[in-house]
């Protein structure tokens, strides 16, 4: 019967792997009486950029203001003055709440990197939703500048994924 109980205790444990995935956990603590489990996952690093460039609220403007695309995941920052090299850059953002992917597969390579040149048909990355893979395409010509979000990240509607120089 311990054989039994050890596969059942593994069962939960993928069940458990499973769910922090899913919802982009990096850890989590089951106490239940003398028992304890923790489980903790690598975090992904990051994308690392020359110059990091802080966009003002202000200066974002929002899906149907008639700024840019008519897509509502690509929105058009204009930079304050004094910020980087003063240019426009593009951001692409999640259209959708979800599970970001930067990936097709796991073992697979990143759709795109910082350097990455794209057009708009180019697929930027993937978001899970309700377990349906939904293509993000760049929906503007330009080159990635930075990449915002980590693989395996729960993104928000309207959150900044990548930010690219338009060509």
């Amino acid at each position: 019967m311990a054989e039994k109980d050890k596969d059942a205790d593994l069962k939960k444990i993928k069940q458990l792997i499973d769910i922090m995935k899913e919802n982009g956990l990096v850890e989590i603590e089951i106490k239940h009486d003398d028992d304890k489990i923790v489980l903790k996952r690598a975090q992904p690093q990051q994308a690392i950029t020359g110059v990091p460039v802080m966009v003002p609220e202000s200066g974002v403007r929002g899906p149907g203001d008639g700024a840019g695309s008519a897509d509502p995941s690509v929105t058009r920052v204009v930079n304050e003055p004094g910020v980087a090299a003063q240019e426009e850059l593009v951001e692409i953002t999640s259209p959708i709440v979800g599970t970001f992917y930067a990936t097709p597969s796991p073992d697979s390579e990143s759709y795109v990197e910082v350097g990455s040149t794209v057009n708009p048909h180019t697929v930027v990355c993937i978001i899970e939703a309700m377990k349906v893979m939904n293509e993000i395409k760049a929906e503007t010509d330009g080159t990635i500048v930075e990449i915002l979000v980590t693989n395996g990240q729960a993104v928000e509607y309207g959150q900044v994924l990548f930010k690219v120089k338009p060509d």
